[in-house]
């Protein structure tokens, strides 16, 4: 095989596995939750170039404590969907704040288990959150409510003043509140 003829047939098999590549989604960042279904070819898809800046308002604690908030789920979902569109994380500007609820699932395990019997599921899916970039967030005001002293929310998650301001706050930053 002559020298253009090899040049031309390793740019077309280097071609074949860029786009290979690129119809086989990345694999699901958030594991402990946020299961989605590849839709490549469905209509309106995420622009990977741009910048997405999303306030999750969470409210909803769910009917077992031994299962993971679906308003967390949630969530997680949104993360691994722009990102099994090419969307980088670096172009997700998340925050999720719990209150209401909800409040109870930043609790770290030895007061999540006391107050549900339970270990909290919603620990691993914060943590995964928080690698991938979310900012996971608790109203400080439902923590006084319902009588959580602030030490008792997981590292992982950050202490607002309120999701009240919080929310308001980030949209008059051009966030796009989603409540779940």
């Amino acid at each position: 095989m002559n020298r253009p003829t090899l040049l031309l047939c390793c740019a077309l098999g280097l071609f074949g596995c860029a786009a290979a590549m690129a119809d086989n989604a990345p694999a699901q960042v958030i594991t402990a939750a946020g299961a989605y279904h590849p839709l490549p070819q469905a209509a309106y898809q995420p622009d990977r170039n741009a910048t997405y800046k999303v306030v999750f308002s969470l409210t909803k604690a769910g009917d077992k404590p031994d299962h993971i908030s679906p308003s967390l789920e949630r969530v997680a979902r949104t993360v691994n969907l722009y990102a099994s569109a090419g969307v980088p994380l670096d172009h997700l500007k998340f925050v999720a704040v719990a209150s209401g609820d909800a409040t109870g699932i930043v609790l770290d395990d030895a007061h999540y288990r006391a107050q549900f019997g339970t270990a909290n599921p919603n620990l691993v899916v914060i943590s995964q959150l928080r690698k991938a970039g979310v900012d996971v967030a608790v109203c400080g005001q439902a923590m006084a409510e319902h009588h959580y002293p602030n030490d008792w929310a997981s590292k992982d998650v950050t202490l607002s003043l309120s999701a009240l301001t919080t929310i308001t706050v980030l949209e008059q930053q051009g966030y796009a509140l989603m409540p779940l």
